[in-house]
């Protein structure tokens, strides 16, 4: 009996170890809803109060935070946090119904992911927690399809996978030209240069989308609306963070790197990127740039334009019809 009771208590503290979420990964969370509750009314009005449920995935297990009804698989082990077996890649970074209608950030260990180290995969979760405000919008799955493009896919795997056509010779040479008149816009110090360049823009952007289908126009703003401007909103976020203190654990992290350092080189790498977009080659993941870009040309155009941003739908497009 005692030989039983030793190793049920060393299987059970196995498991619990194995449950106990590593103390960087817990510091870096508590860091971005700590920095979350101070700049996310700064960077878009109503932020704050987006559901912000984050599923944090490692080696060997999957940490739920943040969500008011984990499913039943989970396992509570902290007042914030319960626990399963991992199920998603570790690589994963993406955000989505993961446990029913609640939008879920899914996201892996810095080390990963494509975010490497601890500040800027912060800024990521910005960039993914902008994702929950656009899906928590009344009706916004419903009307995600009716635009019609996912042509039977109930995966939602079409958002990635749509045949839009991306090599086709005439549409990379529009799109170029397109890229290369928003950066020289953007780049124009001038403010009555800057508003010519801007019409010019405005009338060779309805140009672009004129020669596509109404799908692949549509498919186009889409992706242009929602991850364009989600990297607009990380960017944004990651300025705004400019100025924050951290706690001395964040800052004691062997990768830390401060957010005004961070800052203020974000803007320039998302520029250097749209410089060398090719959309042949990087297909969707152009409009990553590209729609930030745009975000950052209509902050200058129009600074009240996020106040109209989910009244349009699912697209910039009105912004440019004059």
């Amino acid at each position: 009996m005692r030989k039983l009771a030793f190793f049920l208590c060393l299987f059970f503290g196995s498991q619990l170890q194995a449950q106990t979420l590593a103390a960087p990964d817990a510091i870096r969370v508590r860091e971005f809803y700590r920095l979350e509750s101070q700049i996310a009314e700064k960077v878009w009005t109503g932020w704050s109060t987006t559901p912000d449920s984050l599923l944090l995935v490692t080696e060997d297990t999957e940490y739920l935070t943040h969500h008011p009804h984990p499913p039943a698989d989970f396992t509570k082990i902290d007042q914030d946090w319960s626990a399963r077996k991992r199920q998603f890649p570790t690589s994963l970074l993406a955000t989505f119904p993961a446990f029913g209608p609640l939008s879920v950030i899914v996201i892996g260990e810095p080390a990963s992911t494509t975010a490497k180290t601890s500040t800027p995969w912060i800024a990521t979760l910005f960039h993914e927690h902008f994702h929950q405000l656009q899906d928590s919008q009344p009706g916004s799955f419903d009307a995600v399809k009716k635009l019609g493009l996912d042509h039977g896919d109930t995966s939602g795997m079409w958002m990635l996978n749509y045949p839009f056509p991306y090599d086709k010779p005439e549409v990379v040479k529009s799109f170029d030209a397109l890229r290369q008149l928003l950066l020289e816009t953007l780049d124009e110090p001038d403010g009555h240069r800057f508003q010519i360049l801007a019409r010019h823009y405005a009338a060779e952007r309805r140009r672009f989308f004129a020669a596509l289908t109404t799908d692949d126009g549509k498919y186009f703003e889409f992706q242009l609306w929602k991850e364009g401007i989600a990297r607009y909103v990380e960017i944004r976020s990651a300025e705004a963070a400019a100025g924050y203190k951290p706690t001395a654990e964040y800052a004691a992290l062997p990768d830390y790197e401060s957010f005004a350092d961070y800052a203020s080189k974000v803007r320039k790498n998302t520029a250097e990127e749209l410089r060398q977009a090719d959309i042949a080659k990087w297909k969707r993941t152009v409009v990553y740039s590209f729609g930030a870009g745009e975000g950052l040309l209509l902050d200058r155009l129009n600074p009240a334009w996020r106040q109209t941003y989910f009244s349009h739908g699912f697209t910039l497009a009105p912004y440019f019809t004059r």
